[in-house]
């Protein structure tokens, strides 16, 4: 549904269009953060430290020096993706986000399947993947070297963990803020004094200007893989948007945060990789970036010799905090979408249940944390190679659902983009180049993911990192004619579905 077209006044002037309308109250605590507390759950969920870590070695690997340029071209998608989730939650502060918007852009069968299904799915396999991260990290901390190394025990422990993890998120907003200041902390701390003592190194390279040039990759086509591998280390910052319902200044905190968070993450990352590049360079052996043994957690490569063998736990410890503090905001995030979802009537009602005391989405939050825990055990039981791919199929999700929520922000507001030169620039054309790369990204992901030799899998010759990714796009196609026989009001109803609450009797 547009805006309509501002109508004439008494004098031939155009009307103010009415303010946005305040989300439909769910029972959730509102005001329980502010714009600090927003940007500290946004920069956690993407978590830095641990995106970093896995992420710079396989960029370097890709376009050597050239790195921090990727790191640089891979935000542009992603700046421009923010500007249209700004301009959508002002319009419509709905802690379904992504559900919501594209329903109302492009109809009920898109917000479920692309808004509702593939965020949650991708949610949920990134749970999987943090618990497990944040379990061989504590393990390795306390000195048990043998338990990480043990698939049962790690999955035991990441178990332990998402048991603790929901019992915060189930507490309230406010606990789960207040444990992220201490967590996000602990992260920037740890990378900027890692960056700081890799500078000030006696043998260091001078940083350069050249590292940030674009247009110094060798060919297309690793310029592409690197960049499509810095999507993933920006991607979660849009959790934090789904507490737009208990941040204060609901229509505009959120958005702010989300531009705030963007340009810390892009900050912190590009002097990580300064500080890295200048230390180590980029040789294929040691300590090098370009050595395929670092290429998978440089912090914990480069740690020893930058910081001493005492300091590196502290480094290390970061990376395990990273990995949980993530954790607890996408659990935070996915919860309150599907709470949304119910309270329009596209899921079971029992989702819309708010715990009377917490005012928190109690059966949401209980749900995902034991449905993250079922999926990590059955994919270990399965094995790890499963894993792996499952969480590298999580690339082709996110270009799918960033890349159709910038496009429903150039839908949604077509009738106004003529209303001002702000208007056309932030709610039209950078949401639409937004969406063209995130849809590009999702094109050229699915190529590369086809290859046999992608990931760790393989079927009658496609990837199974391609099968897994295009297998949950499936999925949820498949769930779309029982969830429309049991929620019909909603797919009937279409775009004013979710207008109002409107949450369907079990």
């Amino acid at each position: 549904m547009t805006n309509p077209t501002p109508a004439a006044g008494p004098d031939g002037g155009a009307v103010a269009p009415p303010p946005p309308s305040p989300p439909p109250d769910k029972g959730l605590r509102h005001g329980s953060v502010g714009l600090l507390g927003a940007v500290a759950l946004g920069l956690s969920s993407v978590a830095p430290a641990y995106s970093i870590a896995v992420t710079l070695g396989l960029v370097t690997l890709a376009v050597g020096r050239s790195a921090p340029a990727a790191l640089l071209l891979g935000f542009v998608p992603i700046l421009l993706t923010a500007f249209a989730f700004r301009e959508l939650n002002r319009r419509m502060p709905d802690c379904g986000t992504t559900f919501v918007w594209t329903t109302r852009a492009f109809g009920p069968v898109a917000g479920w399947l692309v808004g509702g299904w593939v965020v949650q799915i991708a949610t949920l396999i990134a749970m999987t993947a943090l618990s497990s991260v944040g379990a061989t990290y504590l393990l390795q901390t306390v000195g048990l070297d043998a338990a990480a190394d043990d698939p049962a025990m790690v999955t035991a422990t990441a178990v332990l963990l998402l048991t603790a993890v929901t019992a915060v998120a189930r507490r309230g907003l406010r606990l789960a803020a207040s444990v992220q200041y201490v967590l996000l902390g602990l992260q920037l701390l740890a990378l900027f004094g890692f960056g700081a003592a890799a500078l000030l190194r006696p043998h260091a390279a001078t940083p350069s200007a050249a590292w940030l040039d674009p247009l110094a990759f060798d060919d297309l086509g690793s310029c592409a893989q690197a960049v499509l591998l810095c999507l993933f280390i920006y991607w979660g910052w849009d959790s934090l948007i789904t507490v737009n319902e208990e941040t204060s200044d609901s229509d505009r905190v959120p958005g702010r945060a989300v531009l705030v968070s963007t340009f810390v993450l892009l900050g912190t990352y590009l002097f990580t990789a300064f500080a890295a590049l200048s230390f180590a360079g980029t040789g294929d052996t040691g300590l090098g970036l370009g050595n395929p043994v670092n290429a998978t957690d440089v912090l914990a490569g480069l740690g020893p010799s930058v910081l001493g063998a005492g300091l590196a736990k502290v480094l290390e410890l970061a990376v395990c905090v990273s990995a949980l503090s993530a954790l607890l905001t996408t659990l935070i995030s996915s919860s309150r979408a599907t709470l949304s979802m119910a309270a329009h009537g596209a899921l079971p009602a029992t989702f819309a249940r708010v715990h009377p005391r917490h005012r928190t989405p109690a059966t949401g939050t209980l749900l995902f944390g034991t449905a993250a825990a079922g999926l990590l055990v059955l994919l270990q039981l399965l094995s790890p190679r499963f894993l792996g791919d499952a969480i590298l199929s999580i690339g082709l999700l996110i270009a799918c659902y960033y890349g159709t929520t910038a496009l429903a922000c150039v839908w949604h507001f077509r009738g106004r983009l003529r209303d001002s030169p702000r208007d056309l620039l932030l709610k039209g054309v950078l949401p639409l180049l937004g969406g063209l790369m995130m849809l590009a990204a999702f094109v050229r992901s699915a190529h590369d993911m086809y290859d046999p030799a992608y990931g760790s899998t393989s079927f009658h010759g496609v990837g199974g990192v391609f099968l897994l990714g295009t297998g949950s796009l499936a999925l949820g196609a498949a769930a779309l004619p029982l969830v429309r026989s049991r929620h019909a009001r909603f797919f009937r109803e279409g775009r004013s579905a979710v207008a109002d609450p409107t949450v369907n009797e079990d």
